[in-house]
């Protein structure tokens, strides 16, 4: 069990189950470099994939914003899709994690008491 809560985990459709695995894959490597750099402080997908982190280019990321990139919303419905993605990853962990929604925004927390 990954999260301490029970939350609805959303699917994203319009990707194989390749580029799916591809993303989970990509986002758990930023969610363990954040556990390990940051332990104890909160992240969301903002700190993990905005700022400087926002050029998705030839990461497994890219497919997803291809998805909606005809869009005037792209970036916003990436970003939702996205979320649900990191929600996924999140409670797929063998680690277990605290979650809280702050101002709109979906928050993770490595709780650290594994053995």
């Amino acid at each position: 069990m990954a999260l301490l809560d029970n939350f609805e985990i959303r699917d994203v459709t319009g990707l194989t189950d390749q580029e799916k695995k591809s993303i989970l894959y990509f986002l758990q490597g930023a969610i363990y470099c954040w556990c390990k750099n940051r332990k104890g402080e909160w992240f969301s997908l903002r700190d993990l994939m905005g700022g400087e982190n926002f050029i998705w280019q030839e990461t497994p990321l890219e497919i997803l914003y291809k998805k909606h990139e005809d869009k005037e919303s792209a970036l916003k419905d990436t970003a939702r899709e996205m979320g649900w993605l990191l929600k996924k990853t999140v409670h797929l962990d063998k680690r277990t994690f605290e979650t809280k929604k702050e101002e709109f925004t979906r928050k993770y927390r490595w709780v650290g008491n594994e053995q």
